[in-house]
C-alpha cells in the first residue's frame, strides 16, 4: 500500500484536558484534532515523594516513552520509504535533567538527551546513518527539543485569562 504524502505543508494539532483526582493524580484527556482526529486516554501520578500513591507513570516517564517512541516509529516508517531493511529495532534513550532547590520548592533543568539506536539491517552503514538522520528530522518530539520554544502558561479569572508569564 502506498503512503499518500501531503502535497502541501500540514499542522498537525493536539489537545489535552487535565483533571486533577486524588491526592497527585491526574487523568488527561489527549486528542489529535488535525489532520485527522484520534483520542487517548492517560493518567499521570506521583509516587510518595510528591504525597501522591503511583497509581500511574509520572509525567516525565511519559515524556522518555514519547521520545523513544517517536525516533522508534519515525525509524520504522521512514525505513520502508527509503528502501532500508530493518530486521530488529532496540532503542535506549536516557534523559538527565538538573534539580535544584530552593527553599521548600525546586527548579529544575534539561541537562543531556541521548539516544543510542540498536539497529539490525543488511544495508550499509551509510544508509542507516542516512535513516537515522531522516527520522531525527520527523520525529516531532525531538525535533520539539531542538529548538528555542516559548511555552505560553494563562489563568483562567472570573474576567477571562490573564497571562502568567
Amino acid at each position: 500500500m502506498e503512503v499518500k504524502q501531503p502535497k502541501t505543508v500540514t499542522e498537525v494539532t493536539f489537545t489535552c484536558h487535565g483533571q486533577a483526582n486524588g491526592k497527585m493524580r491526574n487523568d488527561l484527556d489527549v486528542s489529535m484534532i488535525s489532520p485527522m482526529e484520534e483520542h487517548f486516554t492517560l493518567a499521570t501520578d506521583e509516587g510518595p515523594f510528591h504525597g501522591g500513591d503511583a497509581t500511574a507513570p509520572p509525567p516525565l516517564a511519559l515524556f522518555i516513552g514519547g521520545l523513544t517512541g517517536c525516533i522508534m516509529t519515525q525509524l520504522r516508517a521512514f525505513a520502508k520509504r527509503m528502501d532500508v531493511t530493518i530486521t530488529d529495532l532496540k532503542v535506549d534513550c536516557r534523559v538527565t535533567w538538573v534539580w535544584t532547590p530552593k527553599g521548600r520548592i525546586y527548579e529544575t533543568a534539561p541537562k543531556s538527551f541521548d539516544i543510542d539506536v540498536i539497529l539490525d539491517s543488511p544495508n550499509p552503514i551509510d544508509a542507516q546513518l542516512a535513516l537515522i538522520a531522516a527520522a531525527k528530522k520527523g520525529c516531532f518530539v525531538e525535533q520539539t527539543l531542538g529548538q528555542v520554544n516559548s511555552v505560553r502558561h494563562r489563568l483562567k479569572t472570573v474576567d477571562g485569562f490573564v497571562d502568567a508569564d
